[in-house]
């Protein structure tokens, strides 16, 4: 069910009226797009907070009651305070429910790979989030990239996603989603070190990461 957010204009601008806001459980914020100027708003917080509860997060699409008169909008951007992390202002973009915009999602892997597992390494997630294009109503919670079949040669890419009807990426195919990343003795075998090497190995890698430069052990440079 689209949630309903209720909104207020008329609102104070600057610094002080804006914590003063904040203070009070309001946010405020600006709503803009479809060729309307932008018009700054303020809105409930715990409002806001409970439409954005659902898998799509700040991609739901909700009902913003602007002073009595209903805009259909998503959250285009959100700003927090570099400290507290609390939520400071927020963007509002209308949108028109059977025009595709553009947005962000995560990427979630799934699936296991016993190929990789065996081995003795493990898979690395490379790319997080991807931009998409889509219909406010058909943008995914979460792109699923399946990693059952990687081997320890081979990478998971964009262009190796399937994608669902009416969702388009941006990003280029070859970009790596996910790829199996493992120690020496993953990649020798177990079997190829001899017990002084083993422990060799393990008593560097302890003195990388004791010096913060873990960065020189990866195998991913």
């Amino acid at each position: 069910m689209n949630s309903v957010v209720k909104a207020t204009t008329g609102r104070d601008l600057g610094t002080r009226p804006s914590r003063r806001m904040r203070d009070e459980g309001n946010l405020p914020g600006v709503i803009y797009g479809r060729g309307a100027e932008p018009k700054p708003v303020q809105v409930v917080y715990s409002e806001l907070r409970d439409a954005l509860q659902g898998d799509a997060g700040l991609n739901t699409v909700f009902t913003l009651e602007v002073d009595g008169v209903p805009e259909t909008v998503i959250v285009r951007d959100i700003q927090r305070d570099p400290i507290k992390r609390r939520v400071t202002h927020a963007d509002f973009m209308r949108v028109e429910l059977d025009t595709p915009i553009t947005v962000t999602v995560p990427v979630e892997l799934t699936g296991v790979s016993a190929t990789v597992a065996d081995a003795g390494a493990l898979v690395e997630q490379k790319l997080f989030s991807v931009k998409v294009r889509a219909t406010p109503r058909a943008i995914p919670a979460s792109i699923r990239a399946d990693i059952s079949n990687l081997t320890m040669d081979s990478r998971l890419a964009i262009g190796d996603l399937k994608l669902p009807d009416g969702v388009t990426t941006l990003a280029a195919d070859r970009i790596t989603v996910a790829a199996p990343v493992g120690t020496r003795a993953s990649r020798m075998g177990v079997g190829e070190l001899g017990e002084d090497e083993m422990l060799e190995e393990t008593e560097t890698e302890g003195e990388a990461v004791e010096d913060g430069d873990a960065a020189e052990t990866s195998d991913d440079e």
